[in-house]
């Protein structure tokens, strides 16, 4: 059994699980945005903190859009955490999965890599486990229509889209070409908009070169929401732009339409005209989200309930009903002012928990002020030289906002290194025939687990018995 006093030496010889004596404990479950930013507000504090996370990376979620269709490499949006914080000597970190948190107890019950046990005792507690994907009732949708929420489902989508090319390619069926040729994406907000948009430029200026038997810019990008808009928390100005710019990049948006069914080969869509069958092998699920299980778990513990989304209600000062030592930050939470789910949301929150630990390990216990949220704008790309931003109450489009995008996301990024290779990747794709340097992909991951049992075959190499085509 490993506990949190286990001991493992670090770099300068003190041991790493370490307490000293008398010191707070902050316990910090994710290592997104809004667990970064607890930790760095405490970065001066007379307090020890253990970061633990299931992943050893920081992921900049709003660029995984970007991993997905090969601009960017995963390296340069999710940072190592013990090099994000390496610098802060108060902090160590942990590969670990949280499986239980006992409040009475203080303690945080987290499993190893290999299995093993480990506890966290705590002074203060503060979750940020985010959110996952929500398909409103049907997680059987989720093996053929992928989200992005990790490294991961960007790297599996990446292989679904290069590879829907490649088996349209060998294929020898004009319907089946067409179905590997259409690609779906569920949900008109930021992310779907986003990701249609390099889709079509994929589609029209990255492949048309590359491939001998098809011609890429016959595919067809499909974008759907049961929203009468795209864009829905958008402008209408904005709204109305982003729209003729994705039918101009030859987008097929259909709006108040509803996904009713999803399976390996189609899309059920229910729209004012009734219902169709869109037959396509590649579907992309962007249309909600969820609160991590972790919200339940607090919830319970506390004797609380979580919302329809699955978030854990907190007080206005981000601590749990009645418990001034735990508190919960970003997606996971659901405030009085129904604050949206965004990166700004956590980042401030984490801040703003952060500097109330720093206090009251000071023995400082007075209340605090209420968290209050500064909405610094919304902005959202539509592909290479345009975008729309509503920032600092400055409404842009075209190529002023797609450089205000520009801008405010490569700050957001982690180190010099990871803000320059990005510019560089981005400027290489604008400037060089939109090259998209990331597009490493493998016969595995290319196609979808479902086909693969319809047609009696999915094997665990390169050389797999796959359905025999006969290529000319």
């Amino acid at each position: 059994m490993t506990t949190a006093g286990h001991d493992h030496s670090s770099a300068d010889g003190t041991s790493a699980g370490a307490h000293q004596q008398g010191r707070h404990r902050v316990v910090i479950v994710g290592g997104g945005f809004g667990g970064v930013q607890t930790a760095k507000a405490l970065k001066k504090a007379d307090v020890d903190i253990t970061l633990v996370d299931r992943t050893n990376h920081h992921l900049f979620q709003p660029l995984l859009y970007q991993v997905a269709t090969g601009i960017l490499s995963p390296g340069l949006i999710a940072p190592a955490l013990r090099r994000v914080l390496k610098s802060q000597r108060n902090v160590r970190t942990l590969l670990a999965d949280v499986g239980d948190i006992d409040l009475e107890r203080k303690l945080v019950h987290a499993a190893a890599p290999d299995g093993q046990h480990i506890d966290l005792p705590y002074d203060t507690l503060v979750v940020a486990g985010g959110a996952t994907h929500a398909y409103f009732g049907h997680d059987e949708w989720a093996e053929h229509a992928p989200g992005m929420k990790t490294i991961e489902d960007a790297r599996m989508l990446r292989s679904r889209i290069l590879g829907a090319y490649e088996l349209a390619e060998v294929s020898q069926d004009p319907a089946e070409r067409e179905a590997y040729m259409t690609f779906v994406v569920v949900g008109a907000g930021p992310t779907g908009v986003e990701l249609a948009g390099q889709l079509s430029e994929l589609a029209r200026y990255v492949l048309p070169r590359e491939y001998r038997s098809i011609d890429t810019r016959e595919a067809k990008i499909i974008l759907l929401d049961g929203a009468p808009t795209v864009l829905p928390p958008f402008a209408k100005k904005l709204q109305r732009y982003t729209l003729e710019t994705l039918e101009e990049k030859g987008v097929d948006v259909r709006l108040n339409s509803m996904a009713t069914n999803i399976d390996a080969d189609s899309i059920t869509v229910k729209s004012p005209k009734g219902e169709e069958r869109i037959v396509a092998r590649t579907k992309v699920w962007a249309a909600g989200v969820q609160a991590s299980p972790l919200a339940a778990m607090l919830a319970k513990a506390s004797g609380t309930e979580v919302d329809r989304a699955g978030r854990l209600p907190v007080d206005p000062d981000c601590s749990l009903p009645g418990r001034r030592d735990v508190y919960a930050v970003g997606d996971m939470v659901s405030t009085i002012d129904r604050l949206p789910g965004v990166a700004q949301v956590a980042m401030q929150q984490g801040t703003y928990v952060g500097k109330q630990i720093a206090a009251r390990s000071k023995g400082d216990d007075t209340t605090p002020a209420p968290f209050k949220y500064f909405d610094k704008g919304s902005m959202a790309t539509i592909g290479a030289r345009e975008a729309v931003a509503d920032a600092f109450g400055v409404k842009v489009t075209g190529w002023l906002g797609y450089l205000l995008w520009c801008y405010i996301h490569v700050m957001f990024l982690i180190g010099w290194g990871n803000r320059i290779g990005t510019l560089y990747n981005w400027v290489r794709s604008l400037r060089y025939a939109r090259n998209r340097g990331h597009r490493l992909i493998s016969v595995r991951a290319s196609y979808d687990e479902s086909l693969a049992a319809e047609h009696h075959s999915h094997a665990e190499s390169f050389g797999r018995d796959i359905p025999e085509k006969q290529i000319s």
